[in-house]
């Protein structure tokens, strides 16, 4: 018997997403990044997110996905080698360049999956505002931070700041995805206190643990000194099983979230190849 299609749109031939588009018009758009992830995880976790959230919800909805974006907006990370950023008007017009090439081809309804959790979504709102306004197709961002924030807070058992950078949800999503690329030998817990009301570099909290504000970082607030590991959080906590329940609920409301998109009207979608 042969296996069933792919879900990537570059792993199939034209025909097959002309076929495809006969039927249904959402299309995916996984943007992660590349960035440090603590001693015990690679550059390349953030991307895994979306890749693996828009892969399962992909599949599970019968939808397609484009290639994933590997590099987004991370300067606060570039005093650890090998992280990349994209300046932020950069990753605006790669995406929207991304998401208007699919409505060229009859996509009407676009879900950027967002795996650089928080960090990604300034420049990724604009592009799908642009998006909307220009072309008329549905856009919506699915951060995975954010998607199933209230079932990752069930799942992890960290103190406030231990689901943070490198923390029990990013390393329990990493045991579970890819543990070939995970080194626990490594992990530490390392939460940084929290001593003022508003001026806590913050990445993700799903309960967002009281008021805060956006407080820009560069490089240097992130290595602080030789001791620094590039962690933000407790990655002692994790363990595989807790990374495929957070996959799990994170696919289960993007599929959810495909699911409304499809019963939302679409109007008049103006289509202009980017130039």
């Amino acid at each position: 018997m042969p296996d069933a299609p792919s879900c990537w749109l570059h792993e199939l031939t034209w025909p097959d997403i002309e076929a495809h588009l006969k039927n249904d018009d959402v299309a995916l758009v996984p943007v992660g990044a590349t960035e440090q992830h603590g001693l015990h995880l690679p550059l390349l976790t953030d991307t895994g997110w979306a890749i693996a959230a828009a892969e399962g919800a992909a599949a599970r909805a019968g939808a397609l996905t484009a290639p994933p974006l590997h590099v987004g907006w991370s300067p606060h990370h570039l005093g650890f080698p090998g992280s990349l950023t994209l300046r932020p008007e950069t990753l605006t017009a790669v995406t929207l360049d991304i998401c208007e090439s699919l409505v060229v081809h009859g996509f009407r309804r676009i879900v950027i999956v967002n795996g650089n959790r928080i960090a990604n979504l300034p420049p990724l709102e604009i592009a799908a505002s642009k998006l909307r306004h220009r072309t008329g197709a549905l856009a919506v961002i699915a951060d995975v931070g954010l998607i199933a924030k209230e079932e990752i807070d069930a799942i992890c058992q960290s103190e406030p700041g231990g689901l943070d950078h490198a923390g029990e949800s990013e390393t329990a999503f990493m045991q579970a995805w890819r543990p070939d690329l995970v080194d626990m030998t490594k992990a530490v817990t390392e939460i940084p206190p929290r001593g003022s009301a508003f001026f806590e570099a913050i990445e993700f909290e799903p309960e967002f643990y009281g008021n805060s504000v956006s407080v820009v970082r560069v490089a240097a607030d992130k290595k602080r000194g030789p001791d620094s590991t590039g962690v933000s959080g407790d990655a002692l906590a994790a363990t595989p099983e807790k990374g495929a329940a957070i996959i799990e609920a994170i696919v289960t409301n993007l599929v959810r979230l495909i699911e409304e998109l499809r019963a939302q009207p679409v109007g008049a979608v103006k289509a202009e190849i980017p130039s």
